[in-house]
């Protein structure tokens, strides 16, 4: 065979191949995915898109992708390839869909902190068993029986200790309550104890390595953290063990009341999945609703009309319960705070304590039109569906009327307001934190009146936080 012969050989195979690739890739549907800009290699866009914003806001960057893309778009977040979604039909689809079409997907990091068995980072049927444990411990029989009882305390040993004319954080008041509260609620350590200053010290530097950037290099925020997780795992251990002692004793005295001795006696976890449950939870039910509290504090003091009415119905509660001879709040006077509710409502969508949720498609998923690829990441972002102007009305100015019945001042639905997530990965502590804020601002407004000491406001960070702390003034004045 001649070296032309060869030629047309080669060639004629080359062309053969050629004809077969396209053939087969003409049979393979391809992709229909949103528009959007994938940003450069492997960062992408995700430094954009984690540039501080003010909180009752979208922010710059997904304003301006809205407005080119609309509410569903593509980027490289993360590291990865993502679907962004800022419309509320497809996160609620996402939610209803969870372990099916779509499940949890954080960051490494965040499981390298929290730990491989919190509950934010599950998934499957080791979620679910968690879940169930935080759920039957935050029932609806023992938030009417017992929690109640012990937000109220904890939220008056706060409130009590305010000096009249005196200037604070009330964001660091708020991580106060919530902290005493949680370390009492799962541990039972008591506020103002060694042991409790010394844990909360720690968790202090632990959380300001769960919003940091993960870098675990000496000195850095997120080294720091780890140590910390370290420190305060080897404190719950111990915990376990003196529980453990008092079981084999036979010691009756043992505090079932919380969280870890509940979990010892009804569950079959292993130490280690205690300790990172025990974590998860501390982290989940201290930090969201302390923000979510300053949060309320910081829209009350720029709305005198809603403080007014938050008054005449807390005064009314007050003096029925003088006139009964009753000193604590129970179910039915918490059950009465209906415009509270409408102030909790307003807080939580304005103010959007969790801005976005992580979550990768399990396979390929068509949604009106557009197709999500398996395995790619998928952000349902809370805040954008909470600030949109198309369900809400003026959807950037406090309005808890908004919530109230044939108020006339379009809210939204329950569809579309979702603080809290949805689906089976739905918040276990919701209910305790609305109690929480609840309870805190029935105290606050029947007891004092506050101001800004200094201009501050929240931003996302994408973490809500108030860059000075929210300092503000405080005078005691009494209503009853």
């Amino acid at each position: 065979m001649s070296d032309s012969d060869h030629i047309f050989l080669l060639l004629s195979t080359i062309s053969a191949l050629l004809i077969i690739f396209i053939l087969i890739n003409r049979k393979k549907p391809r992709f229909n995915l949103p528009p959007g800009n994938m940003g450069w290699p492997f960062i992408g866009e995700t430094i954009g898109y984690l540039k501080p914003y003010s909180a009752t806001s979208v922010g710059e960057f997904m304003e301006n992708h809205i407005a080119r893309y609309g509410k569903i778009y593509k980027s490289n977040l993360f590291g990865e390839p993502t679907i962004v979604s800022v419309d509320a039909g497809l996160n609620r689809f996402i939610f209803q869909n969870e372990g099916k079409l779509f499940e949890c997907s954080y960051p490494r990091s965040i499981g390298g902190i929290l730990g491989k068995w919190s509950m934010l980072v599950l998934v499957g049927d080791m979620h679910r068993d968690m879940r169930i444990i935080s759920l039957n411990f935050l029932s609806h029989n023992r938030l009417r029986t017992h929690l109640l009882r012990e937000v109220e305390s904890h939220t008056c040993l706060v409130l009590n200790a305010w000096k009249d004319n005196s200037v604070f954080s009330a964001q660091d008041e708020a991580k106060r309550f919530t902290f005493n509260l949680m370390a009492k609620h799962i541990m039972s350590m008591d506020p103002g104890k060694p042991e409790t200053e010394h844990l909360k010290r720690e968790y202090v530097t632990f959380m300001k390595g769960v919003v940091s950037a993960p870098l675990n290099l000496p000195g850095c925020a997120y080294r720091k953290a780890l140590q910390s997780r370290s420190t305060i795992l080897k404190f719950i251990e111990e915990k376990m063990k003196e529980r453990i002692r008092k079981m084999e004793e036979g010691e009756q005295d043992m505090e079932e009341d919380d969280l870890l001795g509940w979990v010892l006696k009804h569950s079959n976890l292993s130490t280690e999945q205690i300790l990172d449950l025990v974590l998860s939870l501390l982290f989940a039910g201290h930090e969201t609703s302390s923000v979510a509290i300053a949060l309320s504090i910081y829209f009350l003091q720029g709305c005198p009309a809603a403080i007014k009415q938050l008054q005449e119905e807390h005064l009314e509660i007050a003096i029925a319960k003088k006139q009964s001879g009753e000193t604590e709040l129970n179910w039915e006077d918490y059950k009465k705070m209906e415009f509270t509710q409408c102030v909790v409502n307003e807080t939580l969508r304005l103010g959007n304590v969790v801005r976005f949720l992580h979550r990768k498609a399990l396979k390929d998923v068509r949604y009106q039109g557009y197709d999500i690829p398996s395995g790619w990441k998928v952000l349902p972002v809370l805040a954008a569906v909470h600030l949109d102007s198309s369900l809400f009305d003026h959807p950037q100015s406090f309005n808890p009327w908004r919530w109230q019945q044939n108020s006339g001042s379009r809210g939204g639905t329950s569809n579309d307001f979702m603080p809290f997530g949805g689906g089976p990965r739905l918040c276990a502590g919701s209910e305790l934190a609305k109690l929480e804020m609840a309870v805190f601002t029935h105290h606050l407004v029947l007891n004092y009146r506050w101001e800004l000491a200094e201009p501050d406001q929240p931003f996302a960070f994408p973490f809500v936080d108030f860059p000075k702390g929210l300092p503000i003034k405080v005078k005691h004045q009494p209503l009853i």
